[in-house]
């Protein structure tokens, strides 16, 4: 019995085979193409939606697309660099509509993404600690995120008109303006689009803030309250360097989404924007569709590819150095 049993042990003792499942082994090559099938509907998608739409774009710059071509793009006779050169000089109506009309975007863009950012910074920190109430105003500062951008900026025009809108009444019952302001022509033109703008965008940068303030330690927050480190030290010291990482690609996604928006003024201003709104996207598809001259907004719209994607090379160079340093 025991010699049995010493016999048996080591044959019990020993693992039993995984059974793997017959169909991988069956098939090898369905598993070393199996990632590429998966790839292959947003691979078709992107090539769809935007590579073949962008390289359709850098020919029509180099021909001379007008309304006389429009039925047959290939009788369109080239124009070289033609296109870029109307577009770049800037002492003709078209080139100096589009200086102005960068200039205004540049404004623009740079007011837009600081408020946003300093309103959802001040967002997130504040409802950061636990306190009752927190869920519910999180939840109302991420309507104007949820809610349709049409929809919303629609309100605004609403909002924004001289003799029935929301904001002169108000205005005037504070005693702050006679209300008859025009706040969608003239120069306030561009203070409407940066608070519409603004409204739209600080709810994603507040969620995004707000996500990044959750992967630092609340130790840390204590043990600098222990130190007799202020609010505004902890601030400084903790969460700015903590949220670095989160600020450097928050940025950039803010200032690529103003600089190229076109939803926003469009909606808020219609076809015939005022010269004090006249963003460059908003002004290129003017310079398209209403003058009809297709290669010149085409031109425009590589030359503005052309300048984001510097700007975006250059933004990324230097904080990566910076990062690398620290």
């Amino acid at each position: 019995m025991s010699v049995a049993t010493q016999e048996a042990t080591p044959a019990a003792a020993r693992p039993a085979k995984k059974k793997s499942k017959p169909g991988l082994e069956r098939r090898p090559g369905l598993n070393r193409w199996l990632p590429y099938l998966l790839l292959a509907p947003a691979v078709l998608a992107e090539l769809l939606i935007h590579i073949i739409p962008m390289i359709v774009g850098i020919w029509m710059s180099f021909v001379k697309l007008t309304k006389f071509f429009i039925a047959n793009w290939s009788a369109a006779p080239a124009a070289g660099l033609g296109n870029y050169k109307i577009a770049l000089d800037f002492d003709n109506a078209v080139g100096e509509g589009l200086l102005k009309s960068f200039g205004v975007t540049v404004v623009f863009s740079l007011v837009t993404v600081a408020l946003s950012w300093v309103l959802g910074m001040a967002a997130a920190v504040a409802l950061q600690p636990p306190f009752k109430g927190r869920a519910m105003l999180r939840t109302l500062f991420l309507v104007p995120y949820a809610l349709p951008a049409y929809a919303g900026i629609l309100t605004w025009n609403f909002m924004l008109q001289r003799d029935t809108g929301a904001v002169n009444h108000v205005l005037e019952q504070l005693h702050l303006s006679d209300g008859t302001t025009f706040w969608l022509i003239g120069g306030n033109a561009l203070v409407s689009l940066i608070a519409v703008a603004t409204w739209k965008l600080w709810t994603f940068a507040f969620l995004t803030l707000m996500a990044g303030l959750q992967s630092i330690p609340g130790d840390l927050y204590e043990a600098a309250s222990v130190d007799g480190a202020g609010n505004l030290r902890q601030w400084r010291n903790i969460t700015l360097p903590s949220l670095r990482p989160v600020n450097l690609v928050l940025v950039l996604v803010l200032f690529l989404w103003t600089f190229s928006d076109f939803n926003t003024p469009y909606v808020l201003f219609g076809t015939a924007q005022p010269p004090a709104g006249d963003l460059i996207t908003f002004h290129i598809y003017n310079a398209s569709f209403l003058t009809w001259n297709f290669g010149t907004g085409a031109a425009m719209s590589v030359l503005l590819l052309i300048f984001l994607m510097i700007v975006t090379g250059i933004y990324l160079l230097v904080t990566g150095r910076r990062s690398r340093r620290a």
